[in-house]
């Protein structure tokens, strides 16, 4: 194996035209230089090299080899973000973006399709591309739909009022969520808070205190009336009795 070597001058290494020419292969091969104009920099290196230092045959070759090996290695990269981008196409995803404001903002969707282009996959969410370095989450379809019903759920019971002030103009939508909270799964009824499923049966047994006491009113209104009508047929009962006079005698 060939070593190379470089000159040294008051102590320090002195680049030669070769080791300038590679810093600046690497560097623009990460901007984008493909292996066609490395070539290019590599024969024009050969053509105007000084003849009376020529450059090795073997740093030319170790040049190519480090570049190549670099190449590998982005081809590499570029089919493990594509076979990363392929495995999403189906799945529920969050994107991160940047509105005209500059301020973060999320994208939910399917992923539907997935472009790769100049070494780079793109993820298609309702017919845009979104880069898969944005990719922020990958969520579950089911679980999407427990997060979004819980949340619903508990936004509807934050917009009733406290429970002391709950009265029978909020029973019929205090019916509603426990209704809605009765038919969730096992699964769904998890991403319920604790505290919120307490507020709730607050809310049911507030309910049936505001509906007892309703309809012990009513049934008090009602013997009040039934009553008032017994009296009255009394009295009308009374108006209407034949009265005697001082001699026995029935008067009508």
């Amino acid at each position: 194996m060939s070593t190379l070597y470089a000159p040294v001058k008051n102590g320090q290494i002195v680049e030669t035209e070769s080791q300038n020419s590679l810093k600046k292969a690497t560097t623009a091969e990460k901007n984008g230089m493909d292996k066609d104009a490395f070539l290019k920099l590599l024969v024009a290196q050969m053509q105007y090299q000084d003849p009376l230092e020529p450059t090795s045959n073997t740093e030319f070759v170790s040049q190519y080899a480090q570049f190549s090996q670099v190449e590998q290695m982005q081809n590499m990269a570029g089919t493990t973000e594509l076979s990363r981008a392929t495995a999403l196409v189906g799945k529920e995803v969050y994107v991160k973006t940047t509105d005209s404001a500059g301020e973060p903002t999320y994208k939910y969707g399917k992923v539907d399709y997935v472009v790769f282009e100049n070494g780079k996959a793109y993820l298609s969410i309702e017919e845009s591309l979104y880069a898969l370095e944005d990719l922020d989450t990958v969520v579950d379809a089911e679980y999407k739909v427990a997060y979004d019903k819980a949340r619903d759920f508990t936004i509807e019971l934050n917009k009733l009022p406290s429970v002391k002030r709950i009265d029978l103009s909020s029973a019929e939508k205090v019916d509603e969520l426990e209704k809605i909270y009765n038919e969730m799964t096992d699964y769904e009824k998890s991403f319920v808070a604790t505290d919120t499923v307490k507020r709730l049966n607050e809310y049911i047994e507030r309910i049936k205190e505001v509906r007892a006491a309703a309809d012990k009113l009513e049934e008090e209104s009602k013997d009040k009336v039934e009553g008032g009508e017994e009296e009255d047929a009394k009295d009308d009962a009374g108006e209407k009795e034949p009265a005697e006079d001082a001699g026995g005698t029935t008067t009508l």
